[in-house]
């Protein structure tokens, strides 16, 4: 019998899973990832960066970026985000907007899949940043995006004139708390501890800013509703009473921390879920290297996201 002939869908699919070849594969787009991949094509490496979801991670998320040396004025995560994509594209990056599904990181050569293509490298920078984390409470998932969000720089003119509830009292929860005071009637921060884990100064801000309570030894118990949030439980740590507050159509951010997105790095050891690596950003696997958030650090910065991926790029163009 002859072979049947390959349909014109199963010839593309083959060219679309052809191994691709690069000098370095950057997996994340975030300040880390970014800056790996201009300082890997300044050295003269073919450099293909992969993103899932927008270039800029993270930060290009939230209302202000605050810190950072060299930032303009009015600096937003979204402008910071355009300004690192722009520059990196200059430079000569590649990017590619795929979801990475596998990767194989042991061997000289590194094969790097996704729901699009197969890229191979000798070179593998891991840049995957973290995810927010979740609450786990009743009502979380079923009114995520109906009032329950996680981005005040996309979100918050919706909630202009109402009442807003922010979870978490870190430096990001409580600058995002700030930024959506300018136009909700009334926010209120939710955190379990006893003071706000926020710099000093944020704290004064946040202490003198007239439309801001501050509920401590307090966490988000649960949220109700059917097309939109309608009433929250705030449960009590000291006491455990839990009270329940109507109020429909307010707004709820959730700044309770992140989670490594290591779920697809098992060939590697972890601790606590991230990945260990020497000063050179050097993970135990010759040729793969972890730098930003994703790996073992005891500051959570873009200013230590972009060193850690200099590093990570001179150190993986010199061997």
């Amino acid at each position: 019998t002859r072979d049947r002939p390959e349909t014109a869908r199963e010839e593309n699919k083959k060219v679309r899973r052809s191994k691709a070849m690069y000098d370095v594969i950057i997996i994340g787009a975030g300040p880390a990832g970014i800056s790996a991949g201009i300082y890997s094509v300044s050295r003269g490496k073919k450099t293909l960066i992969l993103e899932k979801q927008a270039i800029g991670g993270l930060i290009g998320k939230v209302s202000t970026v605050t810190h950072y040396a060299g930032i303009t004025e009015g600096e937003t995560g979204k402008t910071f985000a355009e300004r690192m994509k722009k520059q990196a594209m200059d430079a000569g990056v590649e990017f590619k907007m795929e979801t990475v599904t596998e990767v194989e990181l042991k061997g000289k050569t590194k094969t790097v899949t996704t729901e699009r293509g197969v890229y191979q490298a000798e070179k593998v920078i891991i840049a995957a940043g973290t995810s927010p984390r979740m609450l786990g409470i009743p009502g979380e998932k079923e009114l995520s995006g109906k009032g329950m969000t996680m981005n005040a720089a996309r979100d918050c003119d919706a909630y202009a004139g109402k009442h807003v509830y922010v979870v978490g009292g870190s430096d990001g929860a409580v600058k995002e708390a700030l930024y959506l005071s300018k136009s909700a009637s009334q926010v209120t921060i939710i955190h379990f501890e006893d003071g706000l884990g926020c710099i000093a100064e944020f704290r004064e801000k946040a202490e003198k800013c007239p439309n801001m309570i501050v509920r401590l030894n307090s966490r988000l118990h649960g949220v109700y509703g059917t097309e939109r949030v309608e009433a929250l439980e705030i449960a009590d740590e000291r006491t455990g009473a839990i009270e329940t507050i109507e109020d429909p159509g307010c707004g709820i951010f959730v700044y309770a921390g992140t989670v490594p997105n290591t779920e697809l790095y098992g060939q590697l050891k972890l601790e606590n879920g991230f990945i260990p690596v020497n000063e050179r950003m050097e993970t135990e696997i010759p040729g793969v290297y972890a730098a930003g958030d994703i790996r073992v650090k005891g500051v959570r910065q873009v200013s230590t996201a972009v060193a850690d991926g200099t590093i990570a790029a001179v150190y993986a163009a010199m061997n």
